[in-house]
């Protein structure tokens, strides 16, 4: 399994609303699922300096192919501009 890990910071709760709406569809057809998504609290260390962020989510997918076939594709570009306006994101794998 390869976990996607994303770090959100919100720029407009209404085109986040709109993506978030449409994003989990993407996510199943690649064989993925949104395990969590959640609210970043207090930072314990930033040694690395990372940008603040509000939110944190966790994909799953079945293997590296499938989260790079996903991020890819054609659905998941189609929402990248309501994304765009949504948030900045920073996505990554993770692997077990």
């Amino acid at each position: 399994m390869i976990k996607v890990i994303g770090l959100i910071q919100l720029n407009d709760l209404h085109a986040f609303e709109e993506y978030r709406s449409q994003v989990g569809q993407t996510v199943e057809q690649y064989g993925g699922v949104v395990a969590y998504r959640g609210k970043a609290n207090l930072p314990l260390w930033n040694e690395l300096a990372c940008a603040p962020f509000d939110a944190v989510v966790e994909l799953e997918f079945p293997n590296l192919a499938s989260a790079t076939a996903w991020s890819t594709s054609t659905q998941y570009q189609n929402l990248v501009p309501v994304r765009s306006k949504a948030m900045k994101l920073t996505l990554f794998t993770v692997s077990e």
